[in-house]
């Protein structure tokens, strides 16, 4: 359907809702407001359901007027903004929240003489305390991927991965967010520890005996060693495989929980599905 020149064009979405860029489609401030109520009155003809306006921080002068025109801000990141506005009066607002949770990574890293690599923190909140190598995953990074690259950037160890270990959900995180931290197992490479002085105090190989009794170590981090010794000694693993959606295309990790076959290294990497 073509759309009168008057008003933002937009991109239809599968829910029948509306979304204007304004890299796309910038209209001076001067005019915005104009356009903006033609807009909204054409959208309300159609039966549209929510509005969507991503603006560009060097388009910032139309938020006043959006805000005015009763729209509400849903998310923002550097470089943008995003509000809505709910169409339809006799439905339900279904509109979905913002991301809300961060996703973070340790890596558990035994090497052949059964030691530990463990981390002291520039700016722990329990100062000296030992703690697994690790941090935020990046955006479109995958848990697995985190963890070997947060290891190699605070010690310098080179890692492949081995197994996940355990999940740890909480809430009231930084930024007001949920958090997950996940625990993956992973085999060493190289031996010779380089420390990120950025970030890491101190670092060291620590024997797991001595470990899984150091007072400094705290009782969840001990928990997820004795998570990992009973995974090797129960023959099991909580592997991955990468797999492709049947209809979007998009490439997910799958996890899931199987035996390690006698003649399988432990070591091995994803496989696919």
């Amino acid at each position: 359907m073509d759309v009168p020149p008057e008003v933002f064009k937009g991109l239809l979405d599968r829910f029948n809702g509306v979304t204007v860029d304004s890299h796309k489609e910038f209209e001076d401030a001067e005019n915005f407001p104009e356009k903006l109520e033609k807009s909204l009155q054409y959208w309300k003809a159609q039966k549209r359901r929510a509005i969507w306006f991503s603006v560009k921080t060097e388009h910032s002068s139309w938020v006043p007027h959006l805000t005015k025109a009763g729209f509400e801000f849903h998310h923002a990141k550097q470089g943008y903004v995003v509000l809505f506005r709910w169409l339809p009066e006799d439905e339900y607002e279904n509109i979905p929240v913002y991301a809300h949770t961060m996703l973070g990574v340790g890596g558990l890293v035994v090497n052949e003489n059964n030691e530990v690599l463990v981390v002291c923190e520039r700016f722990s909140l329990i100062p000296n305390s030992w703690k697994l190598p690790g941090g935020y995953a990046e955006p479109q990074e995958n848990i697995i991927d985190a963890a070997i690259r947060e290891v190699r950037e605070e010690t310098g160890i080179e890692c492949e991965f081995n197994t996940v270990i355990s999940l740890r959900h909480a809430h009231g995180g930084i930024f007001g967010c949920s958090d997950i931290y996940c625990v993956v197992a992973l085999t060493p490479k190289s031996s010779d520890l380089r420390r990120c002085e950025r970030e890491i105090a101190k670092l060291q190989w620590m024997p797991i005996a001595e470990y899984l009794e150091h007072t400094n170590v705290h009782e969840t981090n001990r928990h997820f060693m004795r998570c990992f010794l009973d995974y090797k000694e129960r023959g099991i693993r909580f592997t991955c495989e990468m797999g492709k959606h049947q209809v979007l295309k998009k490439e997910y990790c799958l996890y899931y929980m199987k035996p390690i076959a006698k003649d399988q290294d432990t070591s091995e990497q994803r496989g696919e599905l």
